[in-house]
């Protein structure tokens, strides 16, 4: 019969890894509520429409990545290939805006991308990420920045880079969305057929473009900054003036637009010195049209997402990750049937008392006992025999030290508790 394996561009996150998701994961939302946001959790696929509209049709998520099908009633559904338009959804749905005018709100969440696979890129992948709903203030832009990097200081990462960019609105992006086709159409046939394809319809794209050729061909493009509206300009410089009162350093990137269409004012992306190529950590920024673009009302917002896998692999390089105790504080060995058929209802006590406790499921010797206890990492080991039984004591053993002694039943729970919190 043929083995199954798991499908490409996903991996299976076994038990020795769980515990540093669960410590990466535990972090995020220590920082989050820090910052008063609240957790919300969407669908794993929604209507393809909503990321169609929201997203961008021309975009590359849309246009060629995502995992889109028909349910049985022929309506096309798609698994979330980002976080925000379902938050945005979300937001909208249940009328969260008639309740208070600005929600902050945060998710942990699996996405899905047909992409090439690659190190810290999957099909599967997961992020986090924050929005700021309700505000056009630009101290919501930098309270999410802020929020972004203090998560990275708070693992201890120092090798990131903050950079930020305007990408202007509605109004300078038209002006200048002709000012760089003008530039770019002399050098189209010099650049990739991934950026003639978007000389059209966004051209800003081209800028972020990653291939040396492009990036040579729009050294000298004009820079949207330079062509802002006296608000969005206006906007920018406040956002600059804020970033440097809370001393949080950033570099002025003006290549930097981001890959989704909903972006307005500004974007951020936080890169990271740990990685290769795909060196983004996370990013976002402002985008105050999504909200109106998906049925809502205009509802002015600004956010960020961030991988989970590169910000391990990150971890990993650094040496940034925690010592993890995944054992239990007590393994209970027996010997004899009347000592196995006590130790099911003490471990049970003692799991009730708060204590990590398991004991031997194969009916082995004592001896083989005792190397299941060290192989499982166990702090301690609760020897019980008949004899012990009889006496109303069991041994106490310290696996480390190998010193044990002999206490009586009813102190178990208090001596374990002495000891574990000795080590701790």
């Amino acid at each position: 019969m043929a083995q199954f394996h798991r499908i490409k561009g996903t991996h299976d996150i076994l038990p020795q890894d769980a515990r540093k998701w669960r410590y990466v994961e535990g972090v995020v939302q220590e920082v989050m509520q820090r910052y008063n946001f609240s957790e919300i959790r969407t669908p794993i696929f929604e209507e393809t429409a909503l990321f169609a509209r929201g997203i961008g049709q021309l975009t590359d998520i849309v246009s060629k990545e995502m995992y889109t099908f028909l349910d049985r009633g022929e309506k096309s559904l798609t698994l979330k290939p980002e976080g925000t338009a379902p938050v945005i959804r979300a937001f909208i749905e249940h009328n969260l805006g008639e309740k208070k005018p600005v929600h902050k709100l945060y998710y942990i969440s699996p996405m899905f991308r047909q992409e090439n696979p690659q190190a810290g890129r999957l099909r599967q992948f997961h992020q986090f990420g924050a929005e700021l709903i309700g505000s056009p203030a630009p101290e919501a832009d930098v309270e999410t920045i802020a929020l972004a990097v203090d998560i990275y200081e708070r693992f201890g990462l120092k090798q990131f880079t903050l950079k930020i960019n305007s990408v202007g609105d509605a109004a300078c992006r038209v002006p200048y969305k002709e000012q760089l086709q003008a530039f770019l159409r002399p050098r189209l046939d010099k650049l990739c057929r991934s950026c003639q394809e978007r000389f059209e319809k966004n051209p800003l794209r081209i800028l972020d473009c990653k291939e040396e050729g492009c990036r040579e061909q729009t050294a000298e493009a004009p820079r949207i900054t330079d062509h802002l509206c006296e608000a969005c300009h206006h906007h920018f410089e406040a956002v600059k003036t804020l970033l440097n009162r809370l001393e949080i350093a950033f570099e002025v990137d003006h290549r930097l637009v981001r890959g989704l269409d909903y972006y307005t004012r500004t974007a951020f992306e936080i890169i990271s010195g740990s990685l290769g190529a795909q060196n983004a950590l996370g990013g976002g920024g402002r985008y105050d049209l999504l909200a109106e673009e998906l049925g809502g009302k205009p509802t002015p917002s600004v956010g960020f997402a961030a991988g989970i896998e590169r910000l391990l692999m990150v971890l990993e390089k650094e040496n940034l990750l925690p010592e993890f105790q995944e054992g239990p504080d007590v393994f209970i060995a027996t010997l004899g049937e009347a000592a196995k058929t006590w130790a099911i209802p003490a471990a049970r006590r003692l799991r009730r008392q708060g204590f990590k406790v398991d004991y031997d499921f194969m009916g082995r010797s004592l001896k083989a006992q005792m190397k299941e206890a060290n192989r499982s990492g166990a702090r301690f080991a609760l020897i019980v025999g008949d004899n012990e039984l009889q006496a109303g004591e069991v041994v106490l053993r310290d696996l480390a030290t190998s010193e044990q002694e002999t206490v009586a039943m009813d102190t178990i729970d208090e001596m374990l508790r002495q000891r574990t919190a000795s080590q701790s």
